[in-house]
């Protein structure tokens, strides 16, 4: 320990970060270690990048912009059932699994634990994860075979999450046989002037990565390897808050597949040219998703010649990767994007720090982002009503709340 602790100093001197350890004598054995464990598993060289980054202006770039391509799942006419047939084939064969990021927790909703075990309201009292779980085996039996289920957690709801599904016996799944349980990557918050934040339990104060950790968190974690040993070719990766998302879809597989495209995305179209969603297009030429930010008023409002808008179609977090693009995607990080947020903190004389306004940063990375590393990818236009009915809001918002995701889920399995 004396040796780890020393090399851990160094590091922190080198970096200017000595306040790590300012609570490190007063921390039982156990905490010492994951703090020491800590330090040595931060990238310190990335921090200070990033951390010189948020004080860098942003340059504007002059990235072309223009509308991307889409297939609408309800005017393929004939096609449909071409796709469906070699999408049924694939999944017969048990290449797909599907995997759901359930890093939240339900504070927003007013829920104490992970966003997955909430109940949104329907009349069987249904969690998140088991309205996902009744779609996955529903669509198993259909086709002969079940489907595996990969569920990434952060750190912070990992033990409860897990917890969760052993007292309700995994829904039917067999732990480490068909359903696994991975964390995803984390990253130091830190505050104006750079330094790392300590949290209130003495340990650094850590953030989760973003969904766009998704890439590098299934690798790192050997998951790709485990899914690659059960014959795996397709990965179906979405959100755990959308109880209408449908991760075994034969007809997206049949595109992706049929095109020879690694990447197949869903989207829905946009409620009002002014909804505040990311939308996908082409930038420089590559796939990629624009954000709500980006879109000036007059690409907003732009339409084709059948009336339809060019920047119209919502990503929706529901993507179908082949095993390989994975795989490229995790190799390497991808950008970090910083957020200011609120954090409550230990400082250096050892006060708890409330605040009432943003005081630190923490970065994370799209998913999307990487989706300018693949050639080409393919869009299926599906409708909101059948498979987006989010649950991010409390209901007194009124919008991607549990009562329009309660109408939506209703209203489409035909309840009450």
């Amino acid at each position: 320990m004396d040796e780890k602790l020393e090399e851990c100093k160094s590091k922190l001197k080198k970096y200017g970060q000595e306040h790590v350890l300012n609570h490190y004598p007063i921390l039982d054995e156990i905490h010492k270690n994951e703090l020491l464990d800590q330090i040595n598993n931060i990238d310190f060289e990335l921090i200070n990048h990033l951390y010189q980054n948020t004080r860098k202006e942003e340059k504007q770039k002059e990235d072309k912009i223009t509308p991307i391509e889409y297939l609408d799942k309800y005017k393929l006419y004939d096609d449909y059932k071409y796709y469906e047939n070699i999408g049924k084939k694939a999944i017969k064969e048990g290449k797909l699994v599907a995997v759901t990021m359930a890093g939240g927790q339900g504070t927003r909703l007013g829920h104490n634990g992970p966003k997955g075990t909430y109940d949104i309201g329907l009349n069987s009292h249904k969690s998140l994860f088991e309205l996902l779980c009744d779609h996955l085996k529903e669509e198993g039996k259909k086709y002969g075979v079940t489907i595996p289920w990969f569920i990434m957690t952060s750190r912070e709801n990992y033990k409860a999450t897990v917890e969760f599904f052993e007292k309700n016996r995994y829904f039917g799944y067999q732990k480490d046989k068909n359903i696994f349980f991975f964390i995803q990557g984390e990253l130091p918050m830190i505050d104006t002037e750079g330094k790392i934040l300590i949290g209130e339990d003495g340990l650094v104060k850590q953030a989760a990565d973003g969904h766009g950790g998704i890439y590098e968190s299934l690798v790192k974690s050997g998951m790709t390897e485990k899914m690659k040993q059960m014959g795996i070719q397709w990965v179906f990766i979405g959100g755990v808050d959308n109880c209408l998302v449908k991760m075994v879809d034969p007809v997206l597989m049949g595109i992706a597949i049929d095109k020879g495209v690694t990447v197949a995305c869903k989207s829905v179209v946009k409620a009002n040219p002014q909804e505040k969603v990311g939308v996908f297009c082409r930038r420089n030429g590559k796939p990629n998703v624009i954000e709500y930010s980006e879109i000036t008023e007059e690409m907003a409002q732009e339409k084709d010649e059948k009336g339809e808008l060019y920047y119209g179609e919502s990503h929706i977090l529901c993507n179908l990767f082949s095993i390989d693009a994975i795989e490229r995607m995790g190799a390497n990080s991808l950008p970090y994007h910083v957020a200011y947020k609120k954090a409550t903190y230990i400082n250096k004389e050892g006060e708890l720090v409330i605040p009432d306004s943003p005081n630190a940063y923490k970065f994370e990375a799209f998913l999307f982002d990487a989706f300018g590393e693949v050639d080409d990818m393919a869009v299926l236009r599906v409708k909101r009503e059948e498979e987006f009915a989010p649950v991010k809001n409390a209901d007194s918002v009124g919008v991607d709340c549990p009562k329009t995701a309660r109408e939506l889920y209703r209203k489409f399995y035909h309840l009450d």
